[in-house]
């Protein structure tokens, strides 16, 4: 009743059962509601564009909370028939989780730290214990009691200081990332009355415990260009650095020994490291290494020396290490070369050991070094597709390595490995309730053959008794930008498509770094649209193996893979069923042209800077808001957040606008506004798994 009334507030009149429309379940449709067209001219370069709903760019609007609202009631009409679904496939995922759960210890400066969950609750409790695991548990900071009052809250940065007296965290009650930081004291329970606001919400703690630096949010970018130092109970904070190219944008780490603090200045293609001694938070940062153009380093210490990842001279990087006094590249070392097939993605640095985070031929690898012996060491994994990383290892003088080990039908798995022995032991794997069994489901590795000839990795799975004739759904998911890995990781909610008969893959495309270095540069800027004819090719491919058909194979991405589900639609509309594009990043080239909106200025290496007309020309013939035309679409749910400060809510409102205004189709085009929420949808993990329902019983209405 609270949305119908806000309807009628708005004088907004919604048609129902006034037109029958044939879908395939042959139900009526209620007629969506229609937005306004009010022309706005955008012209650069010689070049006009026309943008009827360039009006949507204002929440303040009650005109636009109106239509975003009527969207939603618009949504709810015609997934109606669904709603027992989506109830049942809420309580079916949330059956699966553990209520009751706790994360691995681990031991950091005298203390095992941990999370918890408690039955009924949304959020973490975050606990510790001294000295031993069975010693009295004291809980540093419930979540749950922060969440009360608010309909969104999200928790981040917690730093202890290190006397182990002190808690800072950072906290986010709207969802648009910009966290005010508070300090607990630990031993008394006290919040203190320092309250910083428009940050990150991370900091690093000085070693005089009561110094920590942070880093500072533009009010209007959102981009983090300035690191200030706060002493506790003085409110006049002193900023430190200023990161004055807007391209470039600044976070805070303290080096794992503990004796450094680090401002790391980065772009897409450069970084640039400030260091301080921990010990004397008054002094001055000094440069460790000049930006250089194209040139990215990311540093940390042991002992005598810095280490240094760096893809200087080397594409897919490598390791460097110097002297503390001599910081500059000239007197840079090599340890471990550049390799043409293998990506060094990662470190980790202990007393006696080099951990290494490479990645070749698509697939994670950890790497043990012994730095007596100089022995090196690979873990094994059996799985066709999987994915490992390092876990937290906050101890330099400890010989257990812990790293993360996942597939896609493989549950979260925590592992202790002794680097002195060789034995590993497994401390945890995640918990399926329900009789999951991971026997009654295969993961395949696949390769398929893109346009020009490259071979585009698949990772896939489904059940036992899946059928490959071609008549089975399929959904599949990308990705694609930023050289951000999309690897084959375990879902528990997943299962409840995988048991409805379902395939899900995904498409490992360009743009990505799952196969190096060269994989990110091949799909982006000038070759972006590589991203989209790998999908189609991938798309495509499992057509032709007959896992699938077009009128059962299915795609979903979000934010820069919203981008990627917009332009295959208008690319190839007939080759899919039904797709979800969640917080799309869609109207390319207007948003990169508007310095104003986050990460704008920070991604010009990614997209290219349409002020530029070679770049502006590239961005608009594959902008999905630029080329929606009459013709007809798959079955479509957007989904997005009225808060986003990543991909703002117009875009995704405009598109939707724009599809329902050319669209030749009788298909459902859904949008979903998230009125409380931003990028990330809710905060709660248990709310959260309603927008998960959403999608899945739209996709299982397709699949009827």
């Amino acid at each position: 009743m609270k949305k119908v009334s806000l309807l009628v507030l708005a004088g907004i009149v919604l048609m129902s059962c006034q037109e029958k429309k044939k879908n395939m379940n042959n139900q009526e449709n209620f007629q969506p509601p229609v937005a306004e067209k009010i022309p706005k001219e955008l012209t650069i370069h010689g070049d006009t564009r026309i943008d009827n709903y360039y009006w949507m760019n204002n929440r303040e609007d009650p005109k636009v909370l109106s239509w975003l609202t009527a969207e939603n009631a618009y949504l709810d009409s015609v997934m109606a028939p669904e709603k027992e679904l989506r109830t049942k496939l809420f309580e079916e995922m949330k059956g699966r989780i553990k209520e009751t759960d706790m994360s691995v210890p681990y031991l950091k400066n005298g203390y095992y730290y941990y999370s918890r969950f408690e039955k009924g609750k949304e959020y973490p409790i975050y606990c510790r214990k001294k000295g031993s695991l069975e010693a009295e548990e004291e809980i540093i900071l419930n979540v749950n009691d922060l969440a009360v009052g608010h309909t969104y809250c999200a928790v981040t940065g917690l730093s202890v200081s290190p006397d182990t007296k002190l808690l800072a965290y950072g906290i986010d009650t709207v969802s648009r990332r910009r966290y005010t930081i508070h300090v607990k004291n630990l031993e008394t329970g006290e919040v203190f009355a320092d309250a910083i606001t428009e940050t990150t919400g991370g900091s690093c703690w000085a070693n005089d415990n009561k110094t920590f630096f942070y880093s500072r949010k533009d009010t209007v970018t959102l981009r983090a260009d300035r690191i200030m130092k706060h002493v506790l109970g003085n409110n006049a904070d002193k900023e430190v650095y200023h990161e004055k190219d807007e391209t470039f944008s600044l976070s805070l780490q303290k080096t794992k020994s503990g004796k450094y603090i680090i401002i790391h200045s980065g772009s897409t293609l450069s970084s640039e490291s400030r260091v301080l001694d921990a010990s004397k938070p008054d002094g001055a940062f000094t440069v460790f290494q000049p930006r250089t153009k194209d040139m990215l380093y990311d540093i940390d210490h042991k002992d005598d020396k810095f280490y240094i990842i760096t893809n200087w001279n080397a594409l897919n990087f490598r390791l460097m290490e110097t002297p503390l006094d001599k910081t500059g590249r000239d007197h840079w070392k090599e340890v471990i070369p550049h390799r043409s097939d293998v990506l060094l993605s990662g470190m980790d640095v202990f007393k006696d050991y080099m951990v290494l985070e490479e990645r070749k031929n698509g697939l994670t690898q950890i790497r043990v070094i012994n730095d007596k012996t100089h022995q090196d060491k690979y873990l094994t994994f059996a799985e066709p597709a999987y994915d490992a990383y390092l876990g937290n290892n906050p101890e330099m003088d400890s010989k257990e390595l812990r790293y993360h080990y996942t597939s896609m039908i493989t549950p979260n798995s925590v592992y202790d490995y002794n680097m002195e022995t060789g034995k590993q032991e497994l401390k945890r794997q995640q918990e399926v309730l329900g009789g999951y069994d991971p026997k009654n489901y295969t993961t395949e590795r696949l390769m398929a053959t893109a346009t020009d000839g490259t071979k585009v990795p698949i990772s896939i799975v489904y059940k036992k008794d899946f059928h490959k004739n071609g008549k089975a759904p399929l959904l599949l998911y990308g990705y694609g930008s930023y050289g951000n890995s999309i690897d084959a990781g375990f879902s528990s909610n997943r299962i409840s498509l995988l048991d409805r008969g379902f395939a899900f893959a995904i498409a490992h495309v360009r743009g990505g770094q799952e196969m190096g270095r060269q994989w990110y540069e091949d799909g982006k800027m000038f070759k972006k649209k590589n991203t989209f004819t790998d999908f189609i090719d991938c798309a495509d491919f499992l057509v032709k193996q007959n896992y699938t058909n077009p009128g059962q194979l299915y795609a979903m991405g979000g934010s820069a893979g919203g981008l990627l589900m917009g332009a295959v639609i208008n690319m190839r509309p007939e080759l899919f069923h039904g797709v979800v594009a969640a917080v799309p990043f869609v109207d390319v080239v207007t948003t990169m042209l508007d310095e104003s909106i986050p990460l704008t200025t920070g991604e010009f290496d990614e997209w290219g800077n349409p002020k530029n007309k070679d770049s502006y020309e590239y961005m608009k013939s594959y902008s999905p808001y630029d080329n929606v035309t009459a013709k007809d679409y798959p079955n479509m749910l957007v989904t997005t957040g009225l808060h986003d400060s990543q991909v703002q809510y117009w875009e995704p409102a405009k598109w939707v606008a724009k599809l329902r205004e050319l669209k030749t189709d009788h298909n459902m085009l859904l949008l979903h506004t998230n009125m409380e929420a931003g990028h990330g949808g809710a905060s709660g993990r248990f709310e959260a798994l309603k927008e998960v329902a959403l999608e899945y019983a739209f996709f299982l209405k397709l699949a009827k």
